[in-house]
C-alpha cells in the first residue's frame, strides 16, 4: 500500500490517499472523526484482484479541510473532483456512515462515476429525536466540546475484537483535526435526507450493509436504502454495531467481494 497526495485547484487543496492493487478501481471513503486507514482491513483483501484507492475525507488525515460552512453537497462536489483528478473512469465506490452519505450523493448527482455502490452503516430520514440528538452533539462539538468515550459505547460492545477495534479507533479520534470534524459532523447531522427523495434514481447495483446493534444507522434504514434504489441488497450483521468492518472484516471483505462480482449493464453506465 501507498500512501500519497493530490493537489487539487481551490477550494479544496491536498487530498492524502492510500493506493495498492491493480484492475478494476475501489474508492473508499470512511466516516466522521476516521482516515483511510480504518480500511486497511478492507485494503488488504481488496487489493488482491482490484485497485483499490483509500481517501481521507476533507480535513481529516492529510487532507485539507473544506469551508467551515460546508455541507453535504459540497462534499460530494469534493469527491467529484477527486475523482475528475484521478481520471479512474467509472469506479466502485464504498463509504461508511458520512462517507456513505457522500458516495450516495455521488450516485445521485453523477451517476456516470459510480460503477457499484456500497453504503455501510449509513444513515437515511433520521427520526425527529434522532435528527435532534445529532444535531445537539454537532452543536456541542462546533463549541469545542469534544467527547472521546460516548461515541466508543456506542459503536462498540463488550467483545474482544469490539475493544481491540475501539482502542484502535480512540486513537484516531485523538488525532482528528477538531475543526475537519466539526465541519463533517455538521454536514453528516444534516445531510440524511438531502438527497433521500432522488434514491429511485440510482440504476447501478447498490449493497447496504450494517449492524443489528447499530441503533443510529439502523438495519430499518439500510433495508428501505436498499428498496428505495433501483437495484438493491440490503445485508444485516448480527451481533455488530457501527464500526463492523473492523470488528468483522472476513464476513464484510466476503459481502464486498461478493458485491464486486455483480453484473453491471450499459459496461461503465452510460
Amino acid at each position: 500500500m501507498t500512501s500519497t497526495t493530490l493537489q487539487l485547484s481551490e477550494p479544496y487543496g491536498e487530498v492524502a490517499l492510500s493506493v495498492a492493487g491493480s484492475g478494476e478501481p475501489v474508492v473508499l471513503l470512511h466516516g466522521v472523526g476516521m482516515q483511510s486507514a480504518a480500511w486497511e482491513p478492507q485494503i488488504a483483501t481488496l487489493a488482491k484482484s482490484h485497485h483499490v484507492i483509500a481517501l481521507d475525507m476533507p480535513g481529516h488525515g492529510g487532507s485539507a479541510p473544506l469551508p467551515s460552512s460546508a455541507k453535504l453537497p459540497e462534499f460530494v462536489s469534493w469527491l467529484a473532483a477527486v475523482l475528475d483528478a484521478l481520471d479512474l473512469g467509472a469506479v466502485n465506490l464504498a463509504g461508511h456512515s458520512m462517507g456513505a452519505l457522500v458516495a450516495s450523493g455521488l450516485a445521485v448527482l453523477h451517476p456516470k462515476k459510480v460503477r457499484r455502490l456500497a453504503l455501510l452503516n449509513g444513515v437515511f430520514r433520521r427520526s425527529v429525536d434522532a435528527r435532534a440528538a445529532v444535531m445537539a452533539r454537532a452543536n456541542q462539538i462546533r463549541e469545542g466540546a469534544f467527547d472521546l468515550e460516548t461515541p466508543l459505547a456506542r459503536w462498540f460492545g463488550d467483545g474482544v475484537n469490539d475493544q481491540a477495534a475501539s482502542a484502535q479507533v480512540a486513537g484516531w479520534l485523538s488525532e482528528v483535526n477538531i475543526d475537519g470534524y466539526a465541519t463533517a459532523y455538521s454536514a453528516f447531522a444534516c445531510g440524511d435526507a438531502i438527497f433521500a427523495d432522488r434514491f429511485g434514481e440510482i440504476a447501478c447495483p447498490v449493497l447496504t450493509l450494517t449492524g443489528d446493534g447499530d441503533v443510529n444507522s439502523s438495519p430499518e434504514m439500510s433495508r428501505v436504502m436498499a428498496g428505495a434504489v433501483q437495484n438493491g441488497r440490503a445485508i444485516v450483521l448480527d451481533g455488530h454495531r457501527h464500526m463492523l468492518n473492523l470488528t468483522a472484516p472476513e464476513q464484510v471483505n466476503e459481502i464486498l467481494l461478493d458485491w464486486l462480482s455483480l453484473s453491471v449493464s450499459g459496461g461503465d453506465n452510460d
